[in-house]
């Protein structure tokens, strides 16, 4: 029997049960509601907002954590199911707002059973030291990461016009923004102290290609065609071009008048 398709997830197997790497499993709609396409931004505006409100309690609940974590070697219970509740809630608005899923996210921090956009993080014991020098050990990661989603929405409307026309997300720009999303979800859960594991994965499971797949689908290994991989490498390219132009036309505006004080 074929497996269905659209689901992926890196969990525990037998080559890495010594370190378990966050999970982001979707599943991918066999088509997509034009009109919910067309006017997706909109309609997720109320999800928008209460985003900026949790970010807000998820920035001060993180800085509680740090300190718990210094002491504990772990994140308190509390803290760690309402990081993840709110993880899991960017997260399913994200993936709608990347035109991965149709479904309308809930207001929930816990989402249905059947929702095809769900995260999965286990409460793991914490290495001191890594925890307090978190800020700088995230620095590579946030660079990586912040190309990739840079430059998926620098031709964000491109995306949007393709699964507009098509009603449905092409194979492999799926993939990619898949991959992409969930190096961005694996970061964020680094940073907020929900895992140990340093993000990795931005190109997929290559290791776990051949590995026997699990009947469940939460341990289906994500494994990129070499066109989401070219695609993967444009996000980085697009969002390393959109950071240096964006540098340069900063030091130019900071330039221009002082130049204009100093004259010819």
């Amino acid at each position: 029997m074929a497996e269905p398709e659209g689901r992926w997830s890196p969990g525990r197997t037998e080559t890495d049960a010594d370190e378990f790497r966050p999970v982001l499993e979707i599943v991918q709609p066999a088509r997509q509601r034009r009109l919910t396409v067309l006017l997706r931004l909109l309609l997720l505006i109320p999800h928008f907002i209460v985003l900026f409100v949790l970010h807000i309690a998820a920035f001060f609940t993180v800085i509680v954590g740090w300190f718990a974590a210094l002491v504990l070697g772990r994140l308190p219970d509390p803290v760690f199911r309402f990081l993840s509740g709110v993880l899991g809630y960017d997260m399913r608005v994200s993936a709608s707002d990347m035109l991965l899923i149709d479904r309308y996210p809930p207001f929930a921090l816990t989402p249905p059973a059947d929702y095809p956009a769900r995260i999965e993080v286990r409460p793991t014991p914490l290495n001191r030291l890594a925890v307090l020098f978190r800020v700088f050990l995230m620095i590579p990661a946030a660079i990586v990461q912040s190309l990739a989603v840079y430059g998926w929405w620098a031709l964000a409307f491109v995306w949007w016009l393709i699964t507009l026309v098509l009603g449905r997300m092409p194979r492999p720009l799926f993939e990619a923004t898949t991959a992409t999303l969930r190096y961005r979800m694996r970061f964020t859960a680094y940073v907020m102290m929900l895992t140990p594991a340093y993000p990795k994965g931005l190109f997929g499971d290559d290791a776990f290609a051949g590995a026997t797949r699990a009947p469940h689908p939460g341990a289906r290994p994500l494994v990129l065609s070499s066109a989401a991989k070219w695609l993967v490498v444009l996000f980085l390219v697009l969002g390393l071009a959109g950071h240096v132009t964006s540098s340069v036309t900063a030091s130019t505006t900071d330039d221009t008048p002082a130049t204009r004080l100093l004259g010819p």
